[in-house]
């Protein structure tokens, strides 16, 4: 039994055009998230409402550790430690990190609010030497 050229062009056809639909529905997926920490995050510390410092966090996970650095640029930070630890709450996992600013300890502990949100917060304290306020970020898309 031999199959014609014809169908073979129309068999031919339809598997590409399934391959094209496949791949137009896999671009509507969306995708999978990674460690709940990595990316950049933009937020403010301060002891009140009106003084507050901006601070950026870039922040990246290679499988066993978290590293970043903090406001990016010629005063950037390295993060020295970094911690995140689940809890079963999702909106109560705790995070810590600690930083140098010019010989100035930084040390930030928090909590990531909305975790399953791609633009979840972490809400905390940060201390820097002998100055203590709350902290927020946010992270970008």
């Amino acid at each position: 039994m031999s199959i014609s050229a014809r169908t073979m062009n129309v068999i031919g056809r339809s598997c590409a055009s399934l391959l094209v639909i496949a791949g137009m529905m896999a671009g509507l997926l969306p995708a999978q998230e990674g460690h709940p920490l990595v990316g950049t995050w933009h937020g403010d510390w301060g002891p009140n409402p009106q003084n507050r410092t901006d601070v950026t966090f870039v922040i990246d996970w290679d499988g066993k550790a978290i590293s970043g650095i903090i406001n990016p640029g010629p005063d950037a930070m390295k993060i020295e430690n970094a911690t995140v630890a689940p809890v079963p709450d999702p909106n109560g996992w705790k995070v810590h990190f600690e930083a140098n600013a010019k010989g100035v300890r930084i040390v930030v502990d928090g909590t990531i609010q909305d975790i399953t949100n791609v633009r979840r917060s972490v809400v905390g304290t940060w201390t820097q030497g002998a100055s203590k306020g709350d902290f927020k970020m946010r992270r970008d898309n």
